[in-house]
């Protein structure tokens, strides 16, 4: 692994007067390198060539990748051949006759700027190593950003995370994009580029603004909630693609399915802010505050009532930033024109496929096999690889299950044992189930005792649990007491909704991981 408090700034501190202006200028004239060129990188390279030349940008794609080899045939057919020519030249070293591409090495030596375009298969070395050759390059501060899109695994350590949070210093660059949409001339796009240091932030910015006058990109401190963001938002996404395709005939449900899935993407975000290590400094320790990044207030905390004081549970300063919430909203609508985002398509196959074969996926390889064969490449598939890791992530930040309900049931769609797949497949292809699943799994458990014993009012047991919260003076009765209906109602007689909550709960919960 690495270190966690590696240097990652343009600065070398302490500041002093005459260094500080003539590095602010080295940074705004300096260049943008992208590292490993995927479908994402090559596509913003496009727009870039396209509108201004890419004079600000250099590209080098990973050893014996090929550098427009993320696109499709038909893709290429349709791309202008005088703007591929100009991406080609965004790749190739000028001081190399041979005509070979950039290396990472070039990057560091000829840009300020260098991200980190690997997905979460490669990123972790990569990360190890631009940081080892910047030392031997003596450009330490050449300030190096990712934007891999789903979570990472520590296979020693059997541990999930998110990178950003393992190496604080580690900026994050993220924003809305659908498949192909970068081509378009006519297409606008906002971005957050997001740094722990207002500063490096605010110049990352700058950078990234000016390799193309369609790209707009703001400033921000959150890189830890923002790459958390990105990788819940490409799982959740889908499941909006199956939402989509699935309930197409059923407009009720999909605003609530959609609006749950934002939800609780950044609701999840919030509890991974509150595990940060630098959280207080991320206000209390920049050189001007936040709001002068575009943050309209400087803080926005949730809290609940616990034995009488407030108690701090959820950071949510990041929604503030607002690509990264388009991010989210994008990501989960069909588009009128052109494809939506790849993880979308997937769940437009997943429920394809449950349409044909009337079951959930026997497990994550087969619905990676209906992916593949639907023409989506498994190495574009972030929301699945993320998903694999999902009850590693609940239990690594603490995120409660009516949080994180919706990702809960398509991970269980996909990973849980065959005996309960019969009803969590009645559950997803139900409008009704579906529905009051919704409505029900979002329920705290104190939230649930309350709901059971008005449903159970028929008993004395709920009617003594209810007066007495009610009438106790403290009003914390029903927190300290427990009071258990499942006697009241055989397993078998329960709606299959409230079932498959139970399964979930107990399934993630006691996950053997």
């Amino acid at each position: 692994m690495f270190e966690k408090n590696l240097n990652n700034s343009f600065f070398t501190e302490p500041y002093s007067t005459d260094p500080v202006a003539i590095r602010i200028r080295e940074v705004l004239n300096g260049k943008v390198g992208f590292y490993s060129v995927g479908l994402y990188p090559a596509s913003l390279a496009y727009n870039c060539a396209l509108h201004n030349g890419g004079l600000n940008i250099l590209l080098a794609p990973r050893d014996g990748r090929q550098l427009f080899g993320a696109f499709s045939s038909i893709d290429l057919s349709e791309m202008d051949k005088s703007i591929k020519n100009k991406i080609e030249s965004m790749a190739i070293s000028k001081n190399d006759k041979s005509g070979k591409y950039n290396t990472l090495q070039d990057l560091i030596i000829n840009c300020e700027l260098i991200v980190l375009s690997s997905n979460s298969k490669h990123i972790i070395n990569d990360v190890n190593l631009v940081f080892k050759l910047r030392k031997e390059l003596n450009r330490e501060n050449v300030l190096i950003a990712c934007l891999v899109g789903s979570f990472c695994h520590d296979y020693n350590l059997n541990e999930s995370f998110v990178l950003c949070e393992k190496f604080n210093n580690l900026a994050f660059f993220s924003g809305f994009h659908r498949h192909g949409a970068l081509r378009n001339p006519l297409d606008s796009f906002t971005a957050n580029f997001c740094h722990p240091d207002a500063m490096n932030a605010i110049l990352g910015a700058k950078l990234l603004n000016k390799i193309s006058p369609n790209i707009q990109v703001s400033a921000g401190i959150h890189n830890v909630e923002g790459q958390y963001i990105k990788a819940s938002k490409n799982i959740s996404s889908i499941f909006a693609g199956f939402g989509h395709t699935f309930h197409k005939n059923n407009p009720g449900l999909l605003p609530t399915l959609l609006t749950l899935l934002l939800d609780q993407c950044l609701d999840q975000a919030a509890y991974v802010s509150m595990s940060r290590s630098d959280r207080e400094n991320l206000y209390t320790k920049q050189p001007f505050p936040i709001t002068e990044l575009g943050y309209s207030v400087q803080r926005i905390e949730a809290s609940f009532l616990k034995d009488g004081d407030f108690i701090q549970v959820r950071d949510h300063t990041f929604c503030q930033l607002t690509a990264m919430v388009a991010d989210v909203r994008g990501s989960m609508m069909l588009p009128v024109s052109g494809k939506p985002t790849r993880n979308f398509q997937a769940g437009e196959v997943l429920a394809e496929k449950m349409i044909e074969y009337k079951r959930c996926p026997k497990g994550v390889e087969e619905f990676i096999e209906w992916c593949e064969k639907a023409g989506l490449k498994r190495g574009a598939l972030e929301g699945i690889n993320s998903l694999n890791y999902w009850p590693y992530i609940l239990r690594k930040y603490s995120i409660p299950m009516n949080n994180a309900s919706m990702i809960n049931l398509l991970y269980m769609c996909i990973m849980a044992p065959d005996e309960i797949k019969e009803d969590i497949y009645n559950v997803m292809i139900s409008s009704r189930e579906l529905a009051n699943y919704c409505q029900e799994s979002v329920k705290s458990f104190q939230s649930k005792k309350i709901s059971d014993s008005l449903n159970n009012f028929h008993l004395k047991t709920s009617i003594d649990f209810i007066t007495k919260s009610l009438t106790d003076d403290n009003r914390f009765f029903y927190k300290s007491n427990e009071i258990d209906f499942n006697n009241s109602l055989e397993s078998e007689d329960k709606p299959i909704y409230n079932k498959v909550i139970d399964y979930i709960e107990t399934y993630l919960i006691e996950a053997n991981i």
